[in-house]
């Protein structure tokens, strides 16, 4: 039933109880949102109309009631095979638990209790109702102390007639009232009888009536005085042990007329005033269950006028009437002998008629107990109920080696002798309750200790790394079973997904990073520096110690996380190289006017180098540095107001020998002999008109540089 839904609105949680027609469970309410407790009769009186009705008249005798010591019957159903009753659920312990635990009670405690149950009752009874079953298994006490009755299952209108079914007596024997025990018609009194027993039972931790079968208890009820309660407990008020005198007294008439006469007993007994009363005296009389003795038939009064008679009682309220008469009468009285002992064998045949009744109803055959170990439950219902044996309560749990469904216990053994109609509880097995899988986070190792503390051997782990690029690598991804999942710790599989990180990352562009920016941008993209990842270089384009060129990926692409990168780092020129410094002849277009230059050149470094441009009004030379190779010859190409001058090569050998060409001074429009001065060659400038290269040793030298080449390098204006 756990888990089961009803009536497609309650939802069943746990099982809380039960008795032997119904088991309890506690459900939640989806409609209304509040739990309830739900009575569900028990499989094996599904088929019993007489089960059934006694089942559907509990739930109309609880729902015709409403009191707040009363548990409230909220609906009534029937699913299939399934009767159920909704009731109020009520968060506590019931009074028996208590009294296990805690008796003997608080004397406050158990009046306050009692009065409760009073006052219930009092209800009820107002209502036509009698409980029937007032026990302590039936009270239940809520958290905040409220008592509420429940189980009216063999409640019965008051205009019924008797308690008593055919061959056997509906109740718990040892709350039974004497007339319940006899099968007689039962009314309110007998309810109080029973609430006296429970309020007995509260003070001194113990039943009144005890026996080795419920036949015995029966017979106590009928024929025996029980302990007095401050005989066992003396901490008992006088006042309160008077409540249970009067309300266990046999004759009915002798107790309470009332629940209310007894509720107003329990509210004052307590008081200051009724704490030190005397005992409760009752006249003894001989019930109809007693041996009864036929008081002797007394003689006559000699004093008494003739012919007048007179009634007088034995000296005892409620006693056997005596006649007496005068001594005109007495011949007459002595000659009927015979009358009297003919009422005295019908007295006695009475009496003897009443005991065999009495025996007959709690009389039951013996049966023994057949094994119903290892059988399904429905077969070993039916076993026990085919010897005429009832099924208790039937406990739910797993049991190792057993499979679900069967019974592996049995509350007495097989061949013990029990009373035909008596109880034997089972053990029944369920499926091995699983727990909830936790989530798991973290890295693989912290999942992994988790799964060991709830019992999962690592051996039934598996790891499946796979690429995510939200999901840091080493960190789990998913799992199965997820989170909330049952699972049994000795056979679960547990797969763990890792994130291995993003499946591809672009590579970054290390080319002129330092070598420090070059690493920290391979770490970032999730990249790693391969062994012996740092090569060195000579390089005409890159400064040293920035990076030349980045092995094996190229600038964004797409690779793997983790894939390894090798870097060269530039050393600067190689040994061999030279620096250069060429003298550009330049003169402006026309005399006495502007002209704009402007240089673009070549060397190892690169082709198409811009040297940039320069405003020139008079003669004059240009310093263009340039860096040459012995793979690299270098050149210059030089423009005028938007017009190609001329390009001039400077080949490494050259430059190496001093060689190298001397450029002439473009013409500026003037008179020949000014050019012919200019382009003489006989009188060059200060800073020298035939340009040479020189070995780097002179390139350090200041001064003229008539065909050397500079070991400093000239600014692009030739300063």
């Amino acid at each position: 039933m756990i888990g089961h839904e009803l009536g497609g609105r309650y939802q069943i949680i746990e099982r809380i109880g039960g008795g032997g027609m119904a088991l309890v469970y506690k459900a939640q309410d989806l409609l209304l949102n509040r739990y309830v407790a739900i009575k569900v009769l028990r499989q094996q009186f599904v088929n019993d109309e007489e089960f059934i009705r006694r089942f559907r008249r509990e739930a109309q005798s609880a729902a015709s009631l409403s009191h707040p010591n009363i548990v409230s019957v909220y609906d009534v159903g029937q699913e299939d095979e399934v009767h159920y009753i909704v009731m109020e659920y009520v968060e506590g312990q019931n009074l028996n638990e208590i009294i296990k635990e805690r008796a003997p009670l608080q004397v406050d405690e158990a009046v306050r209790i009692a009065s409760q149950i009073a006052d219930a009752l009092d209800h009820a009874h107002h209502n036509q109702i009698i409980h029937r079953d007032i026990k302590p298994h039936n009270i239940l006490i809520g958290r905040n102390g409220r008592v509420k009755v429940t189980d009216f299952g063999i409640a019965r209108a008051v205009t019924s007639a008797t308690i008593t079914q055919t061959g056997s007596v509906v109740g718990s024997v040892h709350y039974f009232s004497p007339e319940h025990a006899k099968g007689v018609a039962t009314g309110e009194k007998s309810d109080l009888y029973s609430l006296g027993i429970v309020l007995y039972q509260m003070l001194t931790g113990r039943l009144p009536f005890l026996g080795e079968s419920p036949i015995s208890v029966a017979l106590k009820h009928l024929q025996e005085q029980f302990d007095e309660p401050r005989a066992v407990n003396p901490m008992i008020p006088q006042s309160v042990e008077n409540i249970i005198l009067k309300s266990m007294r046999k004759n009915p008439s002798e107790r309470y007329q009332s629940a209310k006469e007894m509720l107003r007993d329990l509210e004052t007994c307590l008081l200051p005033e009724r704490r030190t009363e005397s005992k409760l005296a009752f006249i003894e009389d001989h019930d109809e269950d007693s041996t009864r003795i036929i008081p002797a038939i007394r003689p006559q009064n000699q004093g008494s006028p003739a012919g007048s008679s007179k009634l007088s009682r034995d000296g005892r309220d409620g006693g056997v009437m005596v006649e007496e008469r005068d001594s005109a009468q007495k011949k007459k009285v002595s000659g009927r002998p015979a009358l009297w002992v003919s009422l005295t064998l019908v007295v006695l045949l009475a009496l003897a008629g009443v005991a065999w009744y009495v025996t007959s109803l709690v009389t039951v055959p013996e049966v023994a107990v057949p094994n119903v170990l290892n059988l399904e439950e429905k077969e070993a219902i039916q076993a026990l109920t085919d010897k005429g044996i009832t099924v208790g309560d039937i406990t739910r749990e797993y049991k190792e080696g057993v499979d679900e469904g069967i019974v592996y216990e049995q509350s007495k053994p097989e061949g013990t002798m029990v009373k035909e109609g008596s109880a034997v509880d089972l053990k029944v097995s369920i499926e091995k309750p699983l727990s909830p899988m936790p989530e798991l986070t973290g890295t693989y190792d912290d999942a992994l200790q988790q799964l060991k503390k709830l019992g999962v051997d690592q051996a039934r782990v598996t790891k499946v790394e796979e690429n995510n690029a939200e999901v840091e690598p080493g960190m789990i991804i998913s799992q199965s079973p997820e989170a909330g999942e049952e699972f049994d710790p000795e056979t679960v599989n547990v797969v763990l997904k890792v994130s291995k990180g993003p499946s591809e990352v672009k590579m970054p562009d290390l080319v002129n990073k330092t070598q420090a920016e070059a690493e920290k941008l391979i770490r970032d993209a999730g990249l790693e520096l391969a062994e012996d990842g740092i090569k060195e270089e000579p390089s005409f384009e890159v400064d040293a110690g920035k990076v030349t060129k980045q092995w094996p990926y190229s600038p964004d692409e797409l690779v793997a996380p983790g894939s390894k990168v090798t870097l060269f780092i530039s050393t600067g020129y190689p040994p061999e190289a030279i620096n250069y410094t060429f003298q550009v002849p330049a003169a402006p277009a026309q005399e006495g006017q502007i002209s704009k230059y402007s240089i673009v050149y070549g060397d190892a470094r690169g082709e198409g180098r811009e040297w940039g441009t320069q405003k020139v009004g008079k003669a004059q030379y240009l310093a263009v540095d340039l860096v040459l190779a012995p793979n690299k010859n270098g050149y210059v190409t030089v423009t005028r107001d938007g017009v190609v001058l001329d390009t001039y090569p400077i080949s490494y050998i050259d430059a190496k020998q001093g060689t190298v060409p001397v450029p002439q001074f473009p013409d500026t429009g003037g008179t020949d002999e000014d050019t012919m001065d200019m382009n003489s060659g006989d009188n060059p400038p200060d800073t020298g008109m035939i340009l040479s290269g020189k070995l780097a040793s002179l390139q350090n030298e200041q001064g003229s540089v008539n065909g050397k080449g500079k070991a400093g390098k000239r600014n692009k204006h030739g300063n």
